[in-house]
């Protein structure tokens, strides 16, 4: 009886963990788009100077995955592995972390992100 009862409760906290704890679903529509539009787009749109050294723009959900002349910036379900995350945060070397001409990010931004990254980085 004993051993049934562990069962069930390693089942629950196993659906739990595949569930996502019940964390919300991040919209790129919704939740990224308003942050890369006032915070990165006006640098990495065509012609700007974040497309010109790294040929990355945000002005769209594709050219965002097709990433830089240099690689993709996301790794769906990957933040800490992802580009973009990296220099959002601020871990990379201090001359290309992002945003360049700006404040950097605030905290809850920079964690949006990184869920959205997580959760697979989908067009929604």
């Amino acid at each position: 009886m004993h051993a049934i009862r562990i069962i069930r409760v390693v089942s629950v906290l196993a659906l739990l963990i595949v569930a996502g704890c019940g964390e919300q679903e991040v919209s790129f529509k919704n939740d990224v788009v308003p942050i890369l539009q006032a915070r990165c787009v006006s640098c990495h749109k065509q012609g700007g100077s974040g497309y010109i050294a790294s040929g990355l723009s945000m002005e769209s959900y594709d050219n965002l995955m097709k990433g830089t002349k240099f690689g993709p910036v996301i790794i769906p379900g990957y933040s800490f592995s992802s580009t973009l995350q990296i220099l959002v945060e601020h871990k990379a070397d201090s001359s290309i972390n992002m945003p360049k001409q700006m404040p950097k990010l605030p905290q809850d931004q920079v964690e949006l992100i990184g869920r959205w990254i997580n959760q697979g980085a989908k067009d929604n």
